[in-house]
């Protein structure tokens, strides 16, 4: 008779993107965690996932195409980093009393990143881990791409990148007219998108382009449901 190995409640930091929406694909294929629920912080003025603008109905559609539940945290706006770690502390409490053992992350290589990550959850009891860490993004995102992962770019950085790619397809033709030294997987904040469809999910999300309008020094595509 076989051992039975216990694979490890995760929580995967969601946050409506590719990389998010890659990592849970990898963690699934990984077969050592055992992903119940995708946590995300959300905009309480916008009712939207900061930075990427996706709206919280496109949100819980893709949990709901991932087949997992979807812990939303609400953040007021503005939003100091004391109140943001505050509402972090909670969450990680309540999901240890849940029996989650491991948070999930999809960073890539920024290293002040991890660290903040890590030390945010030293004494938790919640360990984090990192999935794609130190892939080269040029083949990751390739991999994304022929894996099947859709993904729309949701937010763009005008400093970075031109506003025209706002609300387009990330795919081979966009990858192509990055500007020099613009990390195709935008780990730099270039850009953020959305994934609606891909091996993570049942089915694919049926996005509607809307307006496309700059916010401050961002400029937002904005996606509704069909």
């Amino acid at each position: 008779m076989g051992i039975q190995t216990l694979l490890s409640r995760t929580f995967l930091s969601w946050s409506s993107g590719k990389d998010s929406a890659w990592t849970l694909h990898t963690l699934r294929q990984q077969g050592v965690y055992d992903v119940v629920g995708l946590l995300t912080t959300v905009n309480s003025a916008y009712d939207r996932v900061a930075m990427h603008g996706t709206r919280a109905s496109v949100l819980r559609a893709q949990a709901a195409a991932a087949g997992l539940p979807l812990i939303e945290l609400p953040l007021p706006w503005p939003c100091s980093n004391a109140q943001y770690e505050a509402v972090m502390r909670d969450a990680c409490a309540a999901a240890v009393s849940d029996g989650v053992e491991t948070m999930a992350f999809g960073d890539l290589y920024l290293e002040d990143v991890r660290r903040y990550r890590e030390e945010r959850l030293a004494g938790t009891g919640i360990t984090p881990v990192f999935p794609l860490w130190g892939r080269d993004t040029h083949g990751l995102v390739r991999e994304m791409l022929d894996g099947g992962l859709r993904a729309r770019v949701t937010c763009v950085d005008p400093r970075k990148l031109p506003a025209s790619f706002a609300g387009r397809e990330l795919d081979a033709s966009l990858l192509a007219e990055l500007p020099p030294g613009t990390d195709p997987c935008a780990e730099n904040g270039e850009f953020h998108t959305c994934a609606y469809a891909g091996p993570m999910f049942a089915k694919p999300i049926p996005l509607v382009p809307g307006a496309v309008e700059q916010h401050g020094d961002f400029v937002f595509a904005d996606f509704t449901l069909e």
